[in-house]
């Protein structure tokens, strides 16, 4: 599943993914757009930020510190004026959501 990107600006639309591409699940050894994790990346005209992601499960140990985290390093791009990660679980993440180089860099292909 591709995450649903809404905003004009292409470049800095990349370089919230550069970003998001630096964020860890500690567990994992793969970032969090490459697992699937993110959702959605909304940027209003006045460059507020909303990501919508998932964790891999409800359960997961880092459920209190990774979308704090994620949250952090998103406010720090230049240009961005506020930005806010909303947590969801609808759909439930799944394996299948890994793109190609994650699911060769943990062994599924």
């Amino acid at each position: 599943m591709a995450a649903i990107i809404i905003g004009k600006n292409a470049e800095l639309v990349q370089n919230i993914i550069d970003v998001i591409k630096t964020c860890y699940d500690p567990e994992i050894p793969v970032d969090i757009w490459e697992l699937g994790l993110i959702y959605e990346i909304n940027i209003d005209d006045e460059n507020n930020l909303k990501v919508i992601m998932t964790l891999t499960s409800p359960s997961c140990p880092v459920a209190e510190t990774l979308p704090p985290d994620v949250e952090q390093k998103l406010r720090d791009i230049e240009g961005i004026k506020s930005a806010k990660i909303e947590l969801t679980f609808e759909p439930p993440w799944e394996k299948e959501m890994m793109s190609e180089v994650a699911q060769v860099e943990l062994g599924f292909m």
